[in-house]
């Protein structure tokens, strides 16, 4: 073990840099392809296309949740630390 680097703390900065940096982005991905779900055929698109349903909307709420509830941490982080 090097005395330089710490390994436990560098693996927790990687996997919490990976889940905020880019898990939070794919997370709001994922809550508006929810909203918006891929026709059905190989044509062009209807007038209007498929709609997401409830279990789209309840989706898409959950992973807009999550992603306002993160931000939401990081602002109370930042203002009770500084």
């Amino acid at each position: 073990m090097n005395s330089w680097i710490n390994l436990d703390a560098l693996w927790q900065i990687v996997v919490v840099g990976l889940l905020a940096g880019a898990g939070l982005p794919a997370l709001f991905a994922v809550g508006l392809r929810a909203l918006n779900p891929p026709a059905r055929t190989a044509g062009p698109r209807a007038a209007g296309g498929p709609t997401a349903g409830p279990a789209g909307y309840a989706v898409a709420g959950l992973c807009f949740a999550v992603v306002l509830a993160a931000i939401g941490w990081g602002i109370s982080v930042i203002v009770h630390h500084s």
